[in-house]
């Protein structure tokens, strides 16, 4: 059900403490007044936020039942959340994409920072992945899909499988929701041609986040032997085998993402300098370290170790022992990338994590760059937390 105006008005919680400055995009359900009114404003619900000192915070989707419960998308309180808005709100962020690159193949919303929130859409040309994150998103999924179409998106796979969404109480779901989508999507990047399987792949088929660093990592591999862990469709690989690396093994537990990459091998013209490895990757780098293999630059760009912070001691270990696993296999004089999507992962628990590895591998290494995600992924100002990518460039002794 769409929220109609005019918008049901809800109330802070007087606080002696709390992020309640104009602006701020998250509230949570402790901060809000949750009387018998409000608890029968239905999820996806477009609101009016007021604090008692500050006046009219803006407008808002709501959610009682998630601990966010407000996500802001408005200050205009008088201002009407609908197809004209959506439309706005995506050629605004289309136009900055359209000013960052020279091809249609980029993350056209990433949620708060594009004010559109818990909304994430990837663009593949005249295709696109949509995926709605937040209750309100679901709400209002045909505004968005017939806004998309009209921005030129003909094929449109909604992939409604995100760790959010059960958080939300939403259901999980992946569907094709306009055009058709019978086969992976050819997507040119840094050089490389690599195949993205926007139905069927993890997330939405390929990660624009890590753009920036595959081109470091490309810089770093002319005539270099490479190995690119948790490789998925070759991300960090292609892009060094067109710099000229000597040779690359990706290592990855899912044949249907190491198949895509042999076919962008194949596309790049790179298929004899590449090897592939169906395995673990711990155990993969386990049987290496045995066999006494050496490589000139390592990149390990795992899943989601911590996604939440209940799971952040665990995966600053699993952190450690990826750095210490693959620190082994450098050369002298050789390259380490290693990288974390944690969201609960600062970058100094990040770092410290991959420092105690390394040392742990009796080795000495130098940080030469830190790197985040793209410019497609903005980072809202007053969210930093938002800014969930790091990578680490170490050369080591």
């Amino acid at each position: 059900m769409i929220s109609i105006k005019p918008y049901p008005t809800v109330r802070l919680r007087k606080a002696k403490s709390s992020p309640r400055r104009k602006g701020y995009p998250w509230y949570y359900n402790d901060e809000i007044a949750l009387d018998r009114r409000a608890k029968n404003i239905k999820p996806g619900e477009i609101i009016k936020i007021e604090d008692s000192d500050l006046g009219p915070m803006g407008l808002f989707s709501f959610n009682p039942n998630s601990k966010i419960s407000a996500r802001l998308l408005d200050l205009n309180c008088d201002e009407t959340i609908d197809l004209t808005w959506i439309k706005n709100q995506l050629e605004i962020a289309l136009e900055l994409r359209e000013v960052l690159f020279e091809t249609p193949f980029f993350r056209l919303v990433h949620g708060e920072a594009d004010g559109l929130p818990g909304i994430v859409i990837d663009r593949f040309g005249d295709s696109a992945v949509f995926q709605p994150n937040s209750f309100w998103a679901d709400c209002f999924k045909e505004e968005i899909l017939n806004s998309l179409v009209s921005l030129g998106m003909k094929n449109i796979v909604l992939n409604g499988m995100s760790r959010s969404r059960k958080i939300e109480g939403l259901n999980q779901i992946t569907e094709v929701v306009r055009g058709n989508v019978t086969k992976p999507i050819v997507v040119p990047m840094n050089g490389a041609q690599y195949f993205a399987d926007i139905l069927n792949g993890q997330k939405t088929g390929l990660f624009f986040d890590q753009r920036n660093n595959q081109k470091f990592v490309a810089g770093l591999s002319k005539n270099k032997k490479v190995l690119d862990v948790f490789s998925h469709v070759g991300g960090f690989g292609l892009a060094a085998l067109v710099a000229g690396a000597d040779a690359v093994t990706c290592v990855d537990s899912s044949k249907n993402a190491l198949e895509l990459a042999q076919k962008g091998a194949e596309e790049s013209g790179v298929s004899k300098q590449f090897t592939k490895i169906k395995l673990d990757a711990f155990d993969a780098m386990s049987e290496m370290n045995k066999s006494g293999e050496k490589f000139d630059v390592v990149i390990c760009d795992p899943p989601a170790f911590s996604p939440a912070k209940q799971t952040l001691n665990s995966g600053l270990r699993a952190y450690e022992r990826v750095a210490l696993l693959s620190a082994r296999l450098v050369s002298a004089k050789g390259y380490l990338i290693l990288c974390s999507c944690s969201h609960a992962v600062d970058l100094t628990k990040f770092r410290n994590a991959c420092l105690r590895g390394i040392t742990r591998a009796g080795r000495q290494a130098q940080i030469i760059h830190s790197g985040s995600a793209g410019p497609d992924h903005p980072v809202n100002a007053q969210l930093t937390e938002t800014g969930y990518l790091k990578a680490l460039f170490f050369r080591i002794k």
